[in-house]
């Protein structure tokens, strides 16, 4: 098979969760154990840092494979989902995995997949830490898909686990209050392997501590130590920053292009890592790779789609903001903008609370409904026939596309154009936004 045969393949023949959801979900890891056996446990040929959490994992997993590489190591990266080409959840040094990578691990373990009825996502778990493991990376970075106790990622002993906090998302899955969903989380804490906690919060900081003592795993709360300042340089596509640690300054003059106002949580927990990493020994990270690593790292990474800027007058905003949490860390960042009028482009999936994100959403702006291009979309017809008894009407478009091109024709240049809902309908618009 060539390349695009065996993309037809994977899409077409394993199940894929951002596709059609629940369906494709599996609440059990035997299958990803099975796999790793029959790849000669590739898993145990790398070191790792495990990254799960509601909000926030994938932002600091980026930030923690920019670093790094700046401070002088091979690391592997994976994430998921992807917004458009599969190949951007394995990245080594930054550079996504080759075509001819993709076809040749498919050529050998074909018949793998298919005896243990892989899914999608289990199989992209095992060419990642295949590809790390043949490449000798010094150290992967690598992003829980979905909890962490019972999450396909879950196969790794790592140096370091983090848990950047816990939202109420994937309740059907994970748990309907936030010390079951911690429960869930926390899987990924391994007996004597430290842990660091990005928000501490009176149902979940119990949760963690106790599990972390059963297992002898130091534990620290980020938001116990670090404290990031917002610097008045911050504009829209730049957060200027200042770090302090236990109330004294640490490092000063620090430039992320994230620039929505909910990296300050993410950077804080970055920073409490990067301690429990350093005091281990056995890696070493200066501020110098550090500085550099967090600035650079959306051309080191890839990564998109987090209050990325598409154009500008009228400005047009990508945001994967899909849950609450999420939604509300939007609002912050969007309170500080200036703006005459406010243009939302919204679509989500049909396994999503809608209704409680729409709620949240400013009642003043004007509403472009569509949908999201993968078979778990609400179609945008009964979204905004549902929105409509909202009191959030809005009009109807088929695609991202379409909709953005509606709002651009009514918007002036000072008014403000912001894509949300989905990080499917995100990855829509990224794939055209030269149109946009």
């Amino acid at each position: 098979m060539n390349y695009q045969e065996t993309i037809d393949y994977l899409f077409n023949s394993l199940p894929m969760y951002h596709r059609i959801g629940q369906a494709a979900y599996k609440a059990d890891i035997t299958s990803t154990q099975q796999l790793m056996e029959a790849l000669d446990h590739p898993e145990h040929k790398f070191r790792s840092i495990h990254v799960a959490g509601t909000n926030g994992k994938g932002s600091v997993s980026h930030m923690w494979a920019s670093i790094l590489h700046e401070a002088g190591y091979k690391v592997g990266l994976y994430t998921s989902p992807h917004l458009v080409d599969m190949r951007e959840r394995i990245r080594i040094d930054g550079q996504m995995i080759t075509k001819s990578q993709v076809v040749d691990f498919v050529a050998r373990h074909k018949s793998t997949f298919e005896r243990l009825q892989l899914s999608f996502f289990e199989m992209m778990v095992g060419m990642a830490f295949d590809c790390f493991a043949r490449n000798e990376v010094d150290i992967a970075v690598v992003e829980v898909g979905m909890g962490g106790r019972l999450d396909s990622t879950n196969v790794i002993t790592p140096e370091l686990s983090v848990i950047t906090n816990i939202g109420l998302d994937h309740t059907q899955f994970l748990g309907d209050t936030l010390a079951k969903i911690a429960v869930e989380k926390a899987g990924i804490i391994k007996e004597h392997v430290p842990v660091v906690i990005g928000e501490s919060h009176p149902e979940t900081r119990p949760v963690f501590e106790a599990i972390a003592a059963e297992r002898n795993a130091p534990i620290v709360f980020a938001d116990d130590i670090y404290r990031v300042k917002v610097g008045l340089g911050s504009y829209l596509g730049r957060l200027n920053f200042d770090i302090e640690r236990l109330g004294k300054p640490l490092m000063t003059n620090l430039v992320s292009p994230l620039a929505g106002s909910y990296q300050v949580k993410n950077i804080a927990t970055l920073f409490a890592a990067i301690e429990a990493i350093n005091h281990q020994g056995r890696y070493h990270i200066d501020p110098v790779a550090i500085k550099c690593g967090i600035e650079s790292v959306v051309a080191k990474t890839g990564l998109h789609g987090r209050w990325e800027i598409m154009a500008e007058k009228p400005l047009v905003v990508c945001e994967t903001a899909h849950n609450a949490d999420g939604v509300n860390a939007m609002l912050d960042k969007l309170s500080t903008m200036n703006y005459k009028k406010l243009h939302i482009v919204y679509g989500c999936v049909n396994d999503k609370d809608f209704s409680a994100i729409l709620r949240l959403l400013p009642t003043e702006a004007t509403y472009y409904y569509t949908q999201p291009s993968v078979p778990r979309r609400m179609p945008v017809e009964q979204l905004a026939s549902a929105a409509e008894t909202m009191g959030m009407g809005g009009k109807a478009y088929p695609d991202v596309l379409q909709a953005v091109k509606a709002a651009r024709l009514e918007a002036t240049p000072d008014d403000m154009i912001l894509i949300t809902g989905s990080i499917f309908l995100v990855a829509d618009a990224m794939s055209v936004r030269d149109q946009l």
